[in-house]
């Protein structure tokens, strides 16, 4: 194993909390401050055929490239003309991105920035755009050297560009960093496709897909992460 300098982090899921409870929280709070009269899981109902059709295709060979806010923003138009209501897809994108940018750090996620800080650099790419990203990693108050959305790369996990962009801008080859993520297709095949070790971060025991890469390192809690750099010197 190489020594590894620099750890490379996903953000959702990984670094903070996300999932089905804040995005139904998000949708309540948008019929709730729209003033709508339907349910927020009736919204988010109609709006998902959208949000899916773009994380389909997203990834396609020659698809134009759509941000995060883009495609929710159409979602949310789309959404609001099938049922009948007459809201903004501004104003409803603007609460689903506060939402975003101010998710639950995960409990672990700080003790083990901290023991890494000082030791390997830190550096953060996700599948995210540069208003939510942006100011939840600045918001864990450690000194970050990159972050790099898929906005700003115009590419999305898993296609290795997003990866070999972010060892550009950190100046190093892939054996020296290991990247961490929660998801075996997104994240461990995105950096194996880009000659990256990774480390996947599977808190909730989901079984590895024997189709996919497997990940060179397999972590219940992030707090195992500095002895696998410790082990790599």
């Amino acid at each position: 194993m190489s020594r590894i300098t620099t750890v490379i982090f996903d953000m959702f899921n990984t670094l903070v909390e996300d999932g089905e409870t804040f995005w139904n929280a998000s949708f309540e709070r948008i019929v709730t401050e729209l003033g709508l009269g339907i349910t927020g899981a009736r919204l988010r109902e109609v709006w998902a055929t959208g949000d899916q059709a773009f994380r389909e295709s997203r990834t396609q060979d020659n698809a134009p490239f759509c941000s995060y806010c883009d495609a929710w923003s159409s979602s949310f138009q789309h959404a609001f003309a099938a049922l009948g209501l007459d809201a903004s897809p501004g104003d409803a994108l603007d609460i689903v991105v506060q939402d975003m940018a101010a998710r639950p750090v995960q409990p672990d996620t700080k003790e083990a920035l901290s023991q890494l800080q000082g030791t390997v650099r830190l550096a953060v790419l996700s599948n995210a755009d540069d208003r939510f990203l942006v100011p939840i990693s600045q918001g864990l108050g450690f000194p970050f050297e990159a972050v790099l959305s898929s906005e700003a790369a115009r590419s999305y996990k898993p296609q290795p560009k997003l990866f070999l962009n972010i060892l550009e801008i950190l100046k190093i080859t892939p054996q020296e960093a290991v990247y961490v993520g929660d998801r075996q297709y997104e994240d461990v095949q995105g950096a194996t496709s880009a000659g990256m070790p990774a480390a996947w971060i599977n808190r909730e025991g989901v079984a590895l897909n024997p189709a996919l890469p497997t990940p060179d390192h397999s972590l219940t809690t992030l707090l195992e992460l500095p002895g696998i750099v410790a082990r790599s010197n």
